[in-house]
């Protein structure tokens, strides 16, 4: 990269006919899978619902071309993310995984706790994503924020411009105790996803 790359204006990137796979590495999400993925097809095509006994079943099914991984999995405290048959990955190498598969967006939707997050989920050289991190997502407020958020994404909006809406930088604003706790990267907050 030169030094002149970096004041170039990125092209912006557009998806039509956003490609989603909302999935679990436990059938104890299978409920969470089902609610979720019902949010996604309120504003998009028919997202793919599945439950992965292996990480590589989640890792072959990511390289199938889409654009949204929308994942369920318990994350230690260590950043490892761990299957029903004892195989575990680091949240950095499922980030680089989805990368080199062109995942605009990774989005963890269990809530787990930070430390896990922050110390093992680092962004992927070379090809940035959207990365979405949930500690919290306050029962039935996760939904409702989901929906919000989707339904300004596949109207053209970015995935930044979106969250900022619904969720304002300022701590003491109202609007940020109807929103789940998160931690939001926008690595590719040009892209927009409809």
């Amino acid at each position: 990269m030169s030094f002149r790359d970096l004041f170039r204006k990125r092209v912006q990137d557009e998806v039509a006919g956003t490609k989603i796979l909302v999935a679990s590495l436990d059938p104890k999400f299978a409920e969470l899978v089902k609610a979720d993925s019902h949010c996604y097809s309120q504003f998009y095509p028919t997202p793919t619902e599945a439950v992965f006994e292996t990480i590589q079943e989640l890792l072959q099914t990511v390289g199938g071309g889409y654009d949204i991984v929308h994942l369920f999995c318990d994350v230690s405290p260590s950043g490892k993310i761990l299957d029903g048959c004892g195989n575990e990955i680091t949240g950095t190498a499922l980030i680089q995984n989805c990368s080199n598969s062109e995942v605009k967006l990774l989005w963890l939707a269990s809530g787990n706790g930070p430390e896990g997050y922050i110390k093992n989920f680092k962004p992927a050289a070379g090809k940035p994503l959207n990365l979405v991190m949930t500690i919290d997502r306050r029962g039935p407020r996760f939904p409702d924020f989901l929906q919000k958020l989707l339904a300004k994404m596949s109207a053209g909006d970015t995935m930044p411009v979106a969250w900022v809406s619904l969720c304002p930088q300022n701590s003491s604003d109202p609007r940020n105790q109807d929103a789940p706790v998160c931690i939001f990267a926008a690595g590719r907050g040009a892209v927009r996803l409809r």
